[in-house]
């Protein structure tokens, strides 16, 4: 079921990529909701991307740590010519008239000698141990690593999201504000020629609609900045129009901080992270100090092949080929490295240090956890509150402007008196989205920091208590 899964979001992937490329071309407006936002992200971020070369690094170095095994093999072949070979020539000739034979002559064949070495050496220590087990911690830090990076851009990804829909709704707003203000302008303009206003409560009309326009044209021109860099951001094709589809509504759970910290406390990537950090200066403490205390074992062979006369003699003729090679065994220890006093030893113990440092850290960080969850689980009871507290001031803002205006429209209440009673409309609604997305960035948050998403979980739990 999940190699389905993965492979249909696969597919998925392309086709939105293959479509946003097309109406980049074409100049049309792509839709999108926060769910294909964040899945387009995790296919084209930049970020995940190189977190993704990490990772094949990481992994490279620990799928290969076993080859410290391997032997280390050279072949060379050497033609060689010395210059003087008068005194072995001497000896040559000295043995021969000992024997009765005759004297040899030097000839130019006799200063040659054509050698071949095949040599292979291997180190074996238990250090190598420590060493491979480092490798294969590193490649699971990596994968955290890789994590933690899916997760932020995923959580920023979010953010941006709802940002823009909050910039949306101001936008909205402005705009409606416009709007009115047009209205009232015409309306000022009417009843200033039937005699029913003065003047200037016309010209107040039309300063306050012309004043209006500017602001509203800056808000519209900041939003479709802020969606080019969210395109940007999100790896898609320059110039891609895109509109958000949602709103700002988020699901308000329920949640008790010292349940969350006993359910996900351990599943905080910053806590692997250093949990992972920790098993791998021990693993390098433990190579370091097998090194120390242990001996290594030193394997070499040698086989030299050597011919003489090389330009005369048969180079296939085995018998012209005497062999020079060797073979050793060496068990080396080195004493001094097990001094207390020794650099070997000074390493052993700031490896140390460090790994109790990291422990306080981990200590420091687990309590730094607790605190950030409490307090954001206050952040979201608070908001909560000021979110009810809000709807309610928005619905007796929104009474309040409607009998305002119908009384301005009835001519019994001043320019200035519905223009007050719009602005506290105003800031009521953009109170209320302003604490729904300090709800949201709060949750976002908090979910990052437990590396879950409660908002899934919570849903989960509600329907299955409804089943029951």
């Amino acid at each position: 079921m999940n190699i389905c899964n993965k492979k249909y979001k696969a597919i998925l992937l392309i086709f939105l990529s293959v479509v946003l490329r097309s109406f980049a071309q074409s100049g049309e407006t792509v839709t999108l909701t926060i769910d294909e936002a964040v899945d387009y992200a995790r296919a084209h971020s930049r970020a995940l991307k190189s977190a993704d070369i990490d990772l094949e690094i990481a992994k490279r170095a620990s799928d290969n740590a076993w080859n410290v095994f391997l032997p280390d093999v050279q072949a060379t072949g050497t033609l060689s010519r010395t210059t003087d070979i008068s005194s072995s020539l001497e000896q040559q000739n000295t043995l021969l008239r000992f024997f009765g034979r005759p004297p040899v002559s030097e000839t130019e064949s006799m200063h040659w000698a054509a050698v071949g070495n095949l040599s292979a050496g291997l180190n074996l220590s238990l250090a190598y141990i420590g060493q491979i087990r480092a490798a294969k911690a590193g490649y699971e830090g990596g994968k955290i690593t890789r994590e933690q990076t899916e997760r932020k851009t995923i959580t920023n990804v979010k953010k941006l999201f709802f940002g823009l829909l909050l910039q949306r709704d101001n936008l909205a707003i402005q705009r409606e504000t416009l709007e009115n203000a047009r209205r009232r302008s015409v309306q000022a303009a009417v009843n200033y020629r039937n005699g029913r206003i003065p003047e200037l409560q016309l010209l107040q009309a039309q300063v306050q609609y012309e004043n209006q326009i500017p602001e509203t044209e800056q808000a519209e021109t900041s939003l479709a900045q802020q969606l080019d860099m969210f395109v940007f951001l999100l790896g898609m094709p320059s110039g891609t129009k895109i509109e958000l589809a949602g709103s700002i509504d988020p699901a308000l759970i329920d949640v008790d901080a010292d349940d969350l910290i006993a359910t996900y406390g351990n599943s905080s990537l910053a806590l692997r992270s250093l949990d992972n950090n920790i098993e791998m200066l021990e693993h390098n403490l433990s190579s370091l100090d097998f090194a120390s205390f242990s001996p290594a074992l030193s394997l070499n062979w040698n086989y030299q092949p050597m011919l003489r006369d090389a330009l005369d003699s048969n180079w296939f003729d085995k018998d012209n080929w005497n062999d020079n090679g060797a073979f050793s065994a060496t068990l080396a220890w080195n004493i001094t490295n097990m001094l207390p006093f020794s650099s070997n030893r000074q390493k052993a113990k700031d490896l140390r240090a460090n790994l109790e440092k990291l422990k306080i850290s981990r200590e420091q960080l687990t309590e730094n956890q607790k605190l950030e969850v409490r307090t954001a689980i206050n952040t979201l009871d608070q908001a909560k509150r000021q979110i009810a507290s809000m709807q309610r001031n928005v619905e007796l803002a929104q009474r309040s402007y409607a009998m305002t205006l119908r009384s301005y429209q009835n001519g019994t209440t001043e320019l200035l008196d519905l223009r007050d009673a719009e602005r506290q409309l105003n800031q009521a609604r953009l109170g209320l989205a302003n604490q729904r997305y300090q709800y949201i960035t709060a949750l976002l948050n908090l979910e990052e920091t437990l590396n879950t998403d409660l908002t899934v979980k919570s849903t989960a739990a509600t329907t299955k208590g409804g089943t029951r």
